[in-house]
């Protein structure tokens, strides 16, 4: 293992809200014991804070990356894993993102940091957008001109990522200074959709300088003390998840991430998938996929599911994500006795991941595509296959202690077996173990405690979704 390598210089100072540059050079020996300063960003806190936690480590240093390798000599595939946070926390220190097992497995596994926040993604239009994206294109630079060195094969580098992490991986596929760094992709529970135009980035900028009482420029949010600026920044996502309006939000409203990437028209010239269907990864091997209750996670510990009615049903549903009522007469046609809050949050599921997912597959010929439904026991069994549930299967790392709330008493080893293998296998020759998915078969792998492939899911429910964002 080898922990906290600087791939960029510290984004401080004269360096903040600037393009990464290379770290400074070091002539002795770097302590590589222990995982490097993360992003700045909140504690977790509430009713979350157990199923996804967070790592903070102060210091400036954080564009850095972790390395775990099999051994120093060889080819070894290549993994380099982005993390989720909704863009504003999260960082490759996580416990649960540890690569030992990827290594035990014969693959470099590489997990890093990037610039979450209005330091990531704040643009009012002038100046470098996008900073977090050019901060993990630095890093997979970084990959490619010393990965050797630690015994991995710079010609056979994948990136995945779940979550937000997930996004960037797509937003990479559309990005002409990505192009060449990596040669395969997963994305894990997050796809090509949820970009904003530069419109909306400044309505979220000058949103932001109003709630922190600045001047709207960049200069002027950089002298704002940064706890000052997490809690600004958190106090907008929270207004825009209360009042998702277009009018008022562009197109967070769809998103629900006033931090995400910009279609700049530069960094990133188009909607990614646009770009993606036009051919822009088309030489890019692709393994796409969401949980089948994504959305529970957001619903049950918190309690939002069982205060959903059915007038509040319809109303969500044709609210803030566009279905009318007899798509959600569909849904519960389609779930007898589930409750308003479960139907709510299938709709949500499929909407925000799953038909996502499968539009990117679509855009991309000879794309793979599963689906995780292992159901976890957790919160009385109502959890079920929630975002982030799939995490420790990939890593193969149930045994860590800080998923024990999030999984439950004893998860299936010889799930996880199956799953991290399917990885493995994929970022080792590009096809992890089951055919490709086209609009003809629509066969997606399952993974559940019994899994297998399957052909044309729900399909009632994803015609719904046709011509609809």
């Amino acid at each position: 293992m080898f922990k906290g390598i600087p791939y960029a210089a510290a984004p401080v100072g004269v360096d903040r809200f600037r393009p990464p540059r290379a770290p400074e050079v070091w002539d002795r020996p770097l302590d590589a014991t222990d995982y490097g300063p993360t992003a700045p960003q909140s504690r977790a806190e509430g009713d979350l804070a157990d199923f996804a936690p967070r790592m903070v480590i102060p210091g400036d240093d954080y564009l850095n990356l972790n390395v775990w390798t099999p051994g120093l000599t060889g080819k070894a595939p290549v993994m380099v894993f982005i993390h989720g946070g909704s863009f504003t926390s999260g960082s490759g220190a996580l416990s649960v993102y540890d690569g030992t097992h990827f290594a035990r497995d014969g693959v470099v596994l590489v997990t890093i940091n990037y610039r979450l926040g209005a330091d990531g993604f704040l643009w009012f239009g002038e100046g470098s957008p996008n900073l977090g994206l050019l901060d993990q294109v630095a890093a997979l630079t970084w990959v490619r001109d010393n990965i050797a060195n630690f015994g991995g094969d710079p010609g056979n580098v994948t990136v995945f990522g779940e979550s937000a992490g997930a996004m960037s991986v797509c937003t990479l596929l559309a990005m002409p200074a990505a192009e060449g760094l990596f040669h395969r992709a997963i994305a894990q529970s997050g796809a090509a959709a949820n970009t904003i135009g530069p419109d909306t980035a400044r309505i979220v900028a000058n949103r932001l300088a109003d709630v922190l009482g600045t001047a709207p420029t960049r200069e002027a949010i950089a002298a704002v003390p940064m706890d000052r600026l997490i809690a600004a920044q958190e106090q907008l996502s929270q207004q825009a998840a209360a009042k998702p309006r277009a009018k008022v939000w562009g197109d967070v409203a769809r998103t629900l991430l006033p931090f995400s990437p910009v279609v700049d028209g530069d960094v990133l010239p188009a909607p990614p998938l646009d770009r993606i269907r036009a051919g822009a990864a088309a030489n890019i091997d692709l393994l796409v996929g969401s949980n089948s209750e994504e959305a529970r996670l957001f619903f049950v510990p918190t309690g939002v599911g069982a205060r959903i009615n059915v007038p509040l049903l319809y109303l969500g549903a044709a609210m803030r994500f566009g279905l009318p009522a007899r798509g959600v007469r569909r849904y519960r046609a389609n779930r007898p006795g589930a409750t308003p809050g479960d139907v709510l949050a299938a709709i949500m599921t499929d909407s925000y991941y799953r038909i996502p997912a499968l539009r990117l597959a679509e855009a991309q010929p000879g794309t793979y595509v599963y689906e995780f439904a292992w159901r976890s026991p957790a919160c009385n069994g109502q959890l079920g296959a929630s975002h982030v549930v799939e995490l420790p299967f990939v890593f193969d790392n149930l045994d860590d202690p800080a998923t024990a709330t999030l999984l439950g008493l004893a998860p299936p080893q010889h799930l996880a077996d199956l799953v991290h293998k399917s990885w493995i296998d994929f970022a080792t020759t590009g096809n992890p173990g089951w055919r490709p998915y086209t609009s003809g078969n629509r066969l997606s792998r399952h993974f559940a405690s019994a899994s297998g492939t399957t052909t044309n899911d729900r399909p009632t429910e994803r015609r719904l979704w046709t011509h609809r964002r």
